[in-house]
């Protein structure tokens, strides 16, 4: 799922391609167990990008972009030993430029199946040869040791143009080799697995519709069939109008299966869909939580869309107006900006994180920010079931913080509770899963941190 910057908040999109993909795994080693551990260790680990677009730093020049990786261990995250990675990294393809976004979209899996999850780097801005915004796709390799090396994902002459524009990891088909999907020349695309670094991966078909162009990508299982889901989000044309909708298609066998689409809204009103998926009243179906930032002037909303063994059926929306919600929707907050599902309290229901970065604070700080995060529960999510996480976990009160620009839940010290990592203006900050909501007590502050999460 993409994740934008501030600055995104209000527009941005860059690409550009690169050379043919190389991947390599023995094919007796196991998956690995954690689509996120790059290093084999049993934790997952964190990636985002880096602070900053051709700053310098740590004795490695770099410009147009770079991912710091942040290891997991028993007691958290160790941001005493993280990974930077960039164009000008060993054995990372290509060279930084000024205008590249190395890390503009990132996603993971063990796409070489050899038991270290490996890091999918989009950089949608990138140029390639005389083809400006074209874009590139890098797969960077996991190992024993961590992330080292790479290699570049060919574009179909299809998405070369702004190839990376999003990227999402699943086992679509069943068969047990991780597929890739990405977003490029406004279509989506399905690269399927296994992957090797000789350059070689299963067939590539494009995602269509009519009249359609897709912009977001949500992976996750929907229909309790073992097999991952795709939501492909974008606009499509009736004549002069222009909608945005979700588009459900179901993992098969052969690949992915067209299914129903929701509408959104209206396309000229710029709701800027996100999407991720989570099993909210445990019941063995994934919800699609949408995100609608920019809804009613951009107070925002997030619908649910809820799974069934037939696909998603249903609907169920929720505002900052919703009773037992915290705060009150107005003008600007961008409710649901961002969004992250996983069990943050240990009760086996999956729980929802909204961001809610334009959110003002008082004394003046205009979008100070803060995150919503909703407790899963018999009957889905609730109000009643919501509690407020406010800038002020992070540091001092600040204006323009946009505190939950991006969020992420995971559990990433394996104690059965996802810890959240929200990203905000003034940094990025990791607070501990609890037996209720996540706590300020031992958050942990992130080096260097940017703007875009792994998914």
């Amino acid at each position: 799922m993409r994740r934008t910057t501030p600055a995104a908040l209000t527009a941005a999109l860059l690409a550009a391609g690169l050379s043919p993909l190389v991947l390599s795994a023995p094919a007796s080693a196991a998956l690995a167990k954690h689509y996120d551990d790059f290093n084999g260790d049993g934790y997952r680990d964190l990636a985002y990008s880096n602070m900053i677009s051709g700053s310098r730093g740590e004795g490695e020049d770099f410009w147009g972009g770079a991912v710091r990786v942040v290891y997991g261990t028993a007691q958290g995250l160790d941001t005493s030993r993280t990974r930077l990675v960039h164009q000008d990294s060993a054995g990372v393809p290509g060279t930084g430029e000024d205008d590249d976004q190395f890390g503009s979209s990132l996603a993971s899996g063990d796409l070489n199946k050899d038991g270290y999850a490996d890091l999918v780097v989009g950089n949608n801005s990138e140029k390639v040869g005389s083809s400006a915004y074209r874009g590139t796709v890098t797969v960077v390799w996991g190992s024993r040791t961590g992330l080292s090396g790479g290699t570049d994902l060919a574009p179909k002459s299809g998405a070369r143009m702004y190839f990376g524009s999003d990227l999402a990891v699943g086992d679509f088909t069943g068969d047990g080799s991780p597929d890739l999907a990405v977003i490029g020349g406004s279509e989506a695309w399905l690269y399927r697995g296994p992957f090797t670094k000789t350059g070689r991966t299963g067939t590539v078909s494009k995602i269509d519709k009519p009249a359609w162009n897709s912009a977001a990508l949500a992976a996750g299982k929907v229909d309790g069939d073992g097999r991952t889901d795709l939501v492909v989000l974008g606009v499509q044309f009736y004549g002069s109008r222009i909608k945005e909708r979700a588009w459900f298609l179901k993992g098969t066998a052969s690949g992915l299966a067209p299914g129903p689409a929701k509408t959104l809204g209206d396309a000229n009103k710029g709701l800027d869909p996100e999407a991720v998926i989570g099993d909210f009243d445990k019941n063995g179906y994934g919800d699609i939580a949408l995100g609608l930032p920019g809804l009613n002037g951009d107070k925002g909303a997030v619908t649910v869309w809820r799974g069934t063994s037939a696909g998603p059926s249903g609907s169920t929306t929720y505002t900052q107006n919703t009773s037992g919600v915290p705060g009150t929707a107005a003008a600007g907050d961008l409710f649901g900006r961002s969004l992250s599902a996983a069990d943050a309290n240990g009760d086996g229901y999956a729980d929802l994180a909204v961001g809610v970065p334009g959110e003002d604070g008082g004394g003046g700080r205009n979008s100070q920010g803060g995150v919503t995060v909703f407790r899963g529960g018999s009957g889905g999510l609730s109000g009643a079931r919501s509690s407020w996480i406010p800038q002020t976990v992070q540091g001092p009160a600040a204006a323009e913080a946009y505190f939950g620009y991006a969020v992420r839940l995971r559990d990433l010290n394996r104690d059965g509770r996802a810890d959240l990592t929200i990203g905000s203006n003034e940094g990025g900050v990791l607070l501990p899963g609890t037996s209720t909501v996540p706590t300020a007590t031992g958050a942990t502050v992130l080096p260097e941190f940017g703007s875009n999460l792994i998914d």
